[in-house]
């Protein structure tokens, strides 16, 4: 299976550019990646791409994720400035 990150920017809408303008905006340095699981083998390619437009540090974070609401609790003791949560269905504000 392919997992460069065209190949996944084919199928998904990922937003990238807004994900680099917050990160841009907000100045984070450290930003945690969530992926549901199917969006799990593309995460390197996707962090790749992130880092490459800003000036951060991503980090995969592998284990589960069930939804918006499933922040890791190391979150903390990471230290993370951004958290960009992933997921299947767009959300309405």
């Amino acid at each position: 299976m392919e997992t460069g990150f065209e190949c996944v920017d084919e199928k998904y809408e990922l937003e990238i550019g807004k994900i680099v303008r917050k990160i841009n905006q907000e100045k984070a340095k450290k930003i945690l990646l969530q992926f549901p699981e199917g969006l799990k083998p593309y995460a390197q390619a996707i962090c790749d791409k992130i880092e490459g437009e800003t000036n951060c540090e991503c980090m995969i974070w592998m284990g589960s994720c069930f939804g918006a609401c499933d922040v890791p609790l190391e979150v903390e003791r990471i230290g993370v400035d951004l958290i960009v949560q992933f997921g299947h269905s767009a959300w309405k504000f």
